[in-house]
């Protein structure tokens, strides 16, 4: 008899009460269900239940049989499952999560190409920079900037998130160009917040330092920033692929080329067992390959690279 047959006759008789009631659920002949049973007892050398005209009892070894026989067949329908994902056309609505600038400047652009590639997808972009909750809000991926916490996440590194210092032309023309780090105190220096515009990290010689920086204006949002930057507002520090074009058209001037900015790590990130969906995967795999761990540059297209992630104790790397 088959093995894995066996198990499954043996743990339906354990689940429902009765060899009896796991011949009706497997659709075989009670006497057959209890040949199952006695096989698995060959086998085994031992009993597994002790059966009476009213009842049946687990033995010790039966108990642990059974919870390792759950297992073994949990596997095996995963496994049979995986087999026949991989062998189906990704299809249907994937929903992910993008910070709003990489979302807009990086991620739009090199969707062209996936959607090419999996006519059968669609994907539902959310660009927000808060941090999603995958399982709560149905996001089945997130793109993340930064370090990433502790968690039941599997994580695999994307682009490394470079930034640059810029100021339009007119504004250096009318408040002169800050030859050194230090110089951005006397200037209008554009933030995102209030809370990022207290100093700017950069990176020299002798290491990391950070400049005092002020200025009268902030805004929630990059493209804004970059707008006001192009207007001569100030100085603004942001994302290269949200200013390298202008820096390379002219409307830009990129500052303090020579210093070193923070590169953060970004990553993609979902849920382990939602991995063997073809969309997620086909969708992870390409994010891997469009924007590959190992450059040192990215441009607007999203041909990128980032530094390593560091392990965490639970983000796994696939």
């Amino acid at each position: 008899m088959d093995l894995l047959d066996s198990m499954q006759v043996y743990v339906l008789a354990v689940e429902k009460g009765s060899l009896s009631a796991a011949a009706a659920a497997r659709g075989i002949s009670a006497t057959m269900a209890g040949n199952h049973l006695r096989t698995l007892e060959r086998r085994l050398g031992m009993q597994l239940l002790h059966r009476t005209t009213r009842r049946q009892h687990l033995t010790a070894l039966g108990e642990d049989y059974y919870a390792r026989c759950k297992e073994i067949l949990r596997l095996v329908a995963e496994t049979d499952t995986q087999a026949q994902n991989l062998q189906s056309a990704p299809a249907g609505k994937l929903r992910i999560s993008a910070p709003v600038t990489f979302g807009t400047e990086a991620l739009m652009p090199a969707l062209s190409a996936y959607l090419a590639r999996y006519p059968e997808v669609s994907v539902d972009v959310s660009l927000s920079d808060r941090v999603v909750d995958l399982v709560e809000e149905g996001f089945e991926a997130a793109i993340r900037i930064g370090q990433l916490p502790d968690s039941a996440l599997i994580a695999r590194p994307l682009t490394p998130y470079r930034l640059m210092i810029c100021a339009s032309p007119d504004y250096l023309a009318r408040r002169g160009s800050p030859t050194r780090p230090e110089d951005l105190s006397q200037h209008e220096c554009l933030s995102f917040s209030p809370a990022a515009l207290a100093s700017w990290r950069m990176q020299g010689a002798d290491g990391q330092f950070r400049v005092p920086v002020s200025g009268r204006l902030q805004v929630n949002h990059g493209h804004a920033l970059r707008v006001a930057a192009l207007h001569g507002l100030g100085i603004v520090l942001q994302p290269a692929i949200l200013l390298e074009a202008d820096v390379a058209a002219g409307h830009l001037v990129r500052l303090f080329p020579e210093h070193e900015l923070p590169i953060r790590p970004m990553s993609v990130v979902y849920l382990q067992d939602r991995y063997r969906s073809p969309k997620l995967k086909t969708f992870v795999d390409f994010l891997v390959e469009r924007f590959p761990e190992g450059s040192d540059d990215i441009d607007r297209s999203g041909y990128a690279a980032v530094a390593p992630l560091p392990r965490h104790a639970r983000n796994t790397r696939r």
